[in-house]
């Protein structure tokens, strides 16, 4: 159930450029545009829950989302991070399989499935746009079972981050420099840390020199090399 309030939902008028649509014919799209729904969510608010009817596809327009899923006592698995211009929900299952949780302020655009799907086989370009989302989304599930599976907690923050900056990087943005506004908390539940042990490895990462942390949010890459090296467990012996 979408945890929304109805002022903050508003049905887009005429075709709106995001950057999932970046690029395709705007003229064959406009279908898609007028049934496009915008919302606002809140931060730590529900965008969708695990179990709901996957009936959207969604895209985040501003704001993070995180996604997670709950085992049956109640633990939490983060499985991922969405940013603007990036798509969740492409599940070709009959409900979501994940939750999705605004972390900042969030505006997300719902697009209606079975209208995407009829579009994808008649506009060029968007039926292989969402197949490299879609197997985007794979790609990160399978790095993310390395991470949970074989590396050391050096290792998992060390992969965090050099993804986040090739990501941040593939958005336009400057890989040195990351917005990370998740919680440490966050991280942990994504890497399979204690939030305890997140803390303690970035603080040799910034003693060495390699990061830093400015105004609580942002995390500043000085040597990439040496984080690749870590990530990949070429540096032994780095203790924490």
């Amino acid at each position: 159930m979408l945890a929304l309030k109805t002022q903050d939902v508003t049905r887009s008028s005429g075709a709106r450029r995001t950057g999932f649509t970046e690029g395709l014919p705007g003229g064959s799209l406009e279908d898609l545009f007028l049934a496009s729904v915008r919302k606002s969510v809140a931060p730590r608010e529900i965008v969708v829950c695990e179990g709901d009817s996957s009936e959207s596809v969604f895209e985040v327009v501003e704001g993070v989302v995180k996604l997670y899923k709950l085992t049956p006592d109640g633990r939490r698995q983060v499985t991922g991070f969405v940013y603007p211009g990036q798509l969740f929900g492409l599940s070709l299952q009959g409900a979501c399989i994940y939750t999705a949780e605004a972390v900042t302020r969030v505006t997300v655009v719902l697009y209606p499935r079975t209208k995407l799907d009829h579009l994808a086989a008649r506009v060029p370009g968007l039926a292989q746009r969402l197949l490299s989302l879609a197997t985007r989304e794979l790609i990160t599930a399978q790095e993310q079972m390395l991470l949970l599976g074989r590396k050391t907690a050096v290792e998992k923050i060390a992969s965090f981050l050099v993804a986040q900056a090739a990501d941040a990087v593939a958005r336009g943005g400057d890989g040195g420099s990351l917005y990370l506004p998740m919680t440490r908390a966050d991280i942990g539940d994504y890497l399979g840390l204690t939030t305890e042990t997140v803390s303690r490895v970035f603080k040799p990462l910034k003693e060495h020199g390699i990061v830093s942390l400015r105004q609580q949010k942002y995390v500043v890459i000085h040597d990439h090399a040496t984080l690749i090296d870590l990530a990949n467990g070429n540096l032994h012996g780095f203790e924490y």
